[in-house]
């Protein structure tokens, strides 16, 4: 029998937190500024501890060993007992008065509580009831960890075997949460579930030693003796064996018996409990706008037409009368597909090596840590995004990666690549996110925010900017950009679709074959993850589409005088940012470059 615990989401007046009562300082004193700030730094440095003490995979991951040997607790006390801390965390922030402090100590408070207000707003839909689906869960998160932690010393792999021992109560709690889940009808769709179940089964097909949690155990530190490294071996290849595997075979018993007959019918999240004001919340948290869910799906039909406009004039340029000709023509064309898994790795890698010397013409900053690309791991392939980035370390002990999905290379298009690369790599995520890990002067939180409007935003404005540099010059190219961006904004369409006009699943995918080029495994791919995301794709068109309205709205302003490579500073060099947030900052910069030019101007209402 299952421990039904209650949890009772607090409702809390959080919204006018920024604005809490303070002292009136007109002049404040160099005393009163200094304490303040001190007492706001302190706070900062209390909350990453927080963070990093209870998040102890993230802590390996940005290279703080403090915690190797734990893993995250799942429970919903757990849970509850970190919205507690951070409604403390809020009072604590409301009674700092930062008048006369600095441009970027006043944003960074605004920031945190923005993103503890978040928090609790988020806890009222209860995520904790629905941990896993074929994108995201533990199932996937444990083995993805491996290869990004650092294997230098006998106590690392000592932490390690503690932390595979621990995969047993992991999956105990995720379990609890998952049937609690399930009592309240929150439960993702079956069919996604049904995937769920295929990863499981296939990390389990693998020899515990050729698993990816065996890993670490391939090539060991030169300073480990021969003697240790056997018994190293032993003792994870036996926390493998006996606690890692059971769990996931338990798991897997768990979907199959129970979790995967409750899943949903309807693909749509407006089914779960209060579904609407989930998905409106999910659309503000992911855009950081306040566009509606109608206004949205508006933006993607429009944009659909305008690429589709633009992708007919290189068809018509080519000698083809339609995009669907010239697709069929591509798709027939073996030039235009990879032969090996390895050459598509190496199509990325070429690229990128082409976009690097360009660099310093559109950045003043660049990123230290190192890019590499690699294959996404097999045991995930099959539902993976055509690509996807992971950070590296600050000191660039990891390098960023760029993880390709070679999965039916053979029905992969080479024209996608340049945009894919620029877009994951440089001068997109691997650029913006390796620059803000190595901001100086901030607190360590502001390194590591991430707001998916402005991140996957700069992910497409940077394809954007490889046209700017002069690349795509191969009009198949210059054609799979055009499709790369079209897939965002078909984005809008059916999220919006599925989420708030009651799609079916196969409204997505026909509207897919409509007006894409895809393959039936992408189109599949990408239409289960917005259905497992909800409004998560729809920050990425929107992003874009904001930073390309600022940067056109400095152009006018500054005339011969704006600098792109200023400009580009500028949206990076305070690291991911709240689009509201973002347009506030480039006005008054917009503003600062031209003081004599007027007023700065907005965008059409």
């Amino acid at each position: 029998m299952k421990l039904r615990i209650v949890f009772v989401p607090v409702v809390l007046a959080f919204c006018a937190v920024s604005a809490f009562p303070q002292e009136p300082t007109s002049q404040p004193d160099a005393v009163r500024i200094a304490s303040n700030r001190k007492a706001l730094y302190d706070l900062f440095a209390e909350i990453w501890e927080d963070r990093l003490s209870h998040s102890p995979e993230f802590a390996s991951i940005i290279g703080d060993k403090r915690w190797n040997d734990q893993l995250t607790d799942y429970s919903v006390e757990a849970y509850n007992d970190r919205l507690a801390r951070e409604r403390d965390y809020l009072a604590k922030l409301g009674q700092i008065d930062t008048a006369g402090m600095r441009d970027q100590e006043v944003l960074s408070k605004d920031l945190m509580v923005r993103q503890l207000i978040d928090d609790q707003e988020e806890s009222a839909f209860k995520p904790w009831e629905m941990p896993v689906n074929q994108f995201s869960g533990l199932q996937l998160e444990l083995p993805q960890l491996v290869p990004r932690l650092s294997f230098s010393t006998e106590k690392d792999y000592d932490d390690y075997t503690a932390r595979l021992n621990k995969v047993p109560t992991a999956f105990r709690q995720i379990t609890d949460n998952m049937l609690t889940g399930i009592d309240d009808h929150r439960v993702p769709p079956k069919y996604l579930l049904e995937k769920v179940l295929v990863q499981v089964n296939t990390l389990l097909a693998q020899k515990p030693e050729d698993s990816p949690f065996a890993r670490p155990l391939k090539k060991f530190p030169a300073s480990i003796p021969a003697t240790e490294q056997a018994q190293i071996h032993d003792e994870v290849i036996a926390a493998i064996t006996k606690q890692v595997y059971p769990a996931y075979q338990r798991f897997g018993k768990f979907l199959q018996a129970e979790y995967i007959p409750a899943g949903r019918t309807d693909p749509g999240v407006w089914a779960l409990p209060d579904g609407d004001a989930y998905y409106a919340f999910r659309v503000k948290q992911s855009t950081t706008t306040d566009l509606t869910p109608a206004q949205i799906h508006q933006i993607g039909v429009e944009q659909v037409a305008q690429n589709e406009a633009a992708m007919l004039a290189i068809a018509k340029k080519l000698g083809y009368p339609s995009i669907a000709a010239l697709r069929a023509a591509m798709a027939a064309n073996p030039k235009l597909h990879p032969t090996s898994r390895e050459a598509l790795l190496d199509a990325y890698r070429a690229d990128l090596d082409r976009m690097r010397p360009k660099l310093p013409e559109l950045f003043g900053r660049l990123p230290k840590v190192p890019l590499t690309v690699e294959a996404v791991p097999e045991y995930m392939e099959k539902d993976q995004a055509p690509a996807y980035y992971e950070q590296g370390t600050p000191d660039g002990s990891r390098p960023g990666t760029v993880f390709v999905n070679t999965y039916d290379y053979a029905q992969k298009s080479l024209a996608d690549v340049e945009s894919i690369a620029y877009h994951e790599g440089l001068p997109g995520h691997h650029l913006q996110i390796s620059i803000a890990q190595e901001l100086t002067g901030l607190p360590q939180f502001r390194r590591y925010l991430h707001y998916t409007a402005y991140t996957e935003g700069w992910g497409l404005y940077a394809e954007q900017l490889g046209k700017d540099a002069g690349f795509y010059q191969d009009p198949y190219s210059d054609f799979g950009r055009l499709e790369a961006d079209n897939l965002r904004a078909i984005r809008l369409v059916v999220d919006t679709g599925v989420h708030a006009q009651h799609w079916s699943r196969q409204q997505m995918v026909d509207y897919f074959h409509a007006h894409s080029g895809l393959d039936d495994a992408t189109v599949n791919a990408e239409v289960d993850r917005y259905i497992a995301w909800p409004a998560q794709a729809l920050g990425y068109k929107i992003g874009e589409l904001k930073i390309l309205e600022l940067r056109s709205r400095a152009q006018k302003a500054l005339g011969p005088k704006f600098d792109l490579r200023a400009f580009d500073d500028e949206v990076v060099d305070s690291g991911a940012l709240p689009l509201d947030v973002l347009e506030a900052r480039v006005d008054v910069w917009i503003a600062a470059q031209n003081p004599a030019g007027g007023t700065v101007p907005q965008a059409a209402q």
